[in-house]
Order: structure tokens, then sequence, then C-alpha cells
């Protein structure tokens, strides 16, 4: 079995550099822009197909949550009946024990909203993310 040699693909950019003894500014600041741009169209693309993947796993993922919470749901009407009807063997009145389980659910879905709003605001602006990004302009110019 006869291998071929595989020959490594070509690393010379689309646009050669200027080959002068001694490059003008010009001609530096030409290849670094283009060399820059390369860099950022490269990185983009990488992105797009990094970003491919990660949006298909995460709307699969979406999808198997909703799911999963649209039985827990289910779940939970039937623990109340379960609840109503055990508090019914007690002697109470089946109106009542539905009152009950639905009181119940009612303080903690009370306490849940005072606990998520506590939590809300406590929000804050990312301040420090907001400092570096007025600093960038400063610094592009050359005055940090």
């Amino acid at each position: 079995m006869a291998t071929t040699p595989v020959t490594p693909p070509s690393t010379t950019p689309a646009t050669p550099p200027v080959k002068d003894s001694d490059p003008t500014i010009g001609a530096l600041v030409i290849d670094a822009s283009r060399d820059i741009s390369t860099l950022i169209s490269k990185e983009i693309q990488l992105a797009k197909s990094e970003l491919k993947v990660s949006v298909k796993h995460g709307g699969t993922g979406i999808g198997l949550f909703a799911g999963a919470g649209f039985i827990a749901v289910l779940a939970i009407i039937m623990l109340s009946v379960a609840i109503a009807y055990f508090i019914h063997m007690t002697g109470l009145d089946l109106a009542w024990c539905f009152l009950i389980v639905f009181g119940v659910y009612l303080l903690v879905a009370a306490l849940l909203g005072y606990i998520g709003l506590k939590q809300v605001k406590q929000v804050k602006a990312p301040e420090r993310a907001i400092n570096q990004g007025q600093q960038i302009p400063a610094a592009l110019k050359g005055k940090a």
C-alpha cells in the first residue's frame, strides 16, 4: 500500500506583503490593516461556526426543559388533588380541603414573589465594565 505525501495547505496571505528592503510606513500600515481585517474576519467565522452548534444544542435543551416543565405542572396538579383527598380522609368537607390546598399554594407563591422582588432590587449596572468601556477611547487616542 503506497502512501502519497500530504502537502500542507498554503499559508500565504491573499495579498502578498510588500517586499521592499526598507518598507515604508504606509506599506506597513496597509499590511497591518489587512492582517487585522483578515484576523477579525476569521474570528467572526470561527464564532459563527461555534454558535451554530451551540444554538442547536441550546434549542434542543430548551425544548426538553419545556417538556419537563409541562410534565412537572401536571404532576403538581395531580399532587394537589391527592393532598386534598388525603385531607378529606380526616372528615373535612371536600370543598374545604381543596380550599386549604389552594391557600397553601397562594402562600408559597407570595413567599417566592417576595424573595424574587428582593433579588431583583439587588441588580446593579456592571460598573467596572462601564468604567473600562469609557477608558477605551482615551487609551486608543494615547491619553491613557
